[in-house]
């Protein structure tokens, strides 16, 4: 079985190289990354995803052995994962592609609210990847600001979740 820092960094490669395709096959599983024409990427809706899959900046992986799905990513997001819009403002980025929740479960109150101090070891968020629910830290020790995504919705990577105002 492929582990995730391994799919993520063969992931980097295909965005980096002028490959455009990279396909891998194991016992339990088989792995197909492949850089989508531009003129056919399409928006994916925010609807929570259910069947093994995982789309990247310009790459989709599928899973085997279920049926292949593919799906297309939105262009890459142009913010640096540290990148802050104001001075004093530290945004937290999306470490990964994936589906974005506020709360540990839909009956749950959210993580983080704004208004909310944090320092860098708050769980502010999970992004779900391949079936994996990834806590999400604050890395820095503020208040926040501002909620950039939606409960639900699927976030790419580098993609602004957070804007918290450094305390």
């Amino acid at each position: 079985m492929f582990k995730i820092g391994e799919i993520r960094e063969l992931i980097r490669l295909l965005d980096e190289t002028s490959l455009s395709e990279i396909h891998l096959e194991s016992e339990d599983m088989k792995l197909h990354l492949k850089k989508p024409d531009p003129e056919r990427i399409v928006e994916v809706s925010a609807a929570p995803v259910h069947t093994p899959q995982v789309s990247a900046a310009n790459a989709v992986v599928q899973a085997a052995p279920v049926a292949p799905v593919a799906v297309a990513a939105q262009a890459p997001a142009t913010a640096p994962a540290a990148a802050a819009s104001d001075e004093g403002v530290h945004v937290i980025a999306s470490p990964m592609v994936g589906t974005f929740y506020r709360s540990p479960s839909p009956e749950a109150g959210p993580f983080a609210e704004v208004g909310q101090k944090v320092n860098s070891k708050t769980v502010v968020c999970i992004v779900e990847a391949m079936k994996l629910m990834n806590e999400i830290e604050a890395e820095v020790n503020g208040e926040v600001v501002e909620v950039l995504a939606e409960n639900g919705q699927l976030v790419e990577y580098g993609q602004p979740l957070f804007k918290i105002r450094l305390s």
